[in-house]
């Protein structure tokens, strides 16, 4: 069996106005997450809707407690979903995920 990937949807919460009391803590934990090799894209859900991660070489018990650890998941600025998708195909630019 291939390695998991994972998609992450940080969705706003009501509690969106707190944002800006922990923007730099959730911006250095994303760069964790890049620097340690778990997430390969992060960006944001448009119009303004939270943000999306594209994560692999991890479990999903390891991401579950890596994205507990957000600042903005802890202070319920966002929501998050994990989904677990198995890879079956890719562009040859992305074969390293299969």
């Amino acid at each position: 069996m291939r390695d998991p990937m994972f998609v992450v949807l940080l969705r706003f919460s009501d509690n969106k106005p707190a944002a800006g009391r922990h923007l730099a803590g959730h911006q250095e934990w994303i760069k964790r997450g890049l620097d340690d090799g778990v997430f390969l894209l992060v960006g944001s859900i448009h119009p303004g809707l939270g943000g999306a991660i594209l994560a692999h070489n991890t479990s999903g018990e390891e991401l579950r407690k890596r994205v507990d650890e957000d600042p903005f998941v802890a202070q319920d600025v966002v929501t998050a979903e994990i989904t677990e998708i198995a890879p079956g195909m890719a562009d040859e630019r992305l074969s390293f995920l299969l």
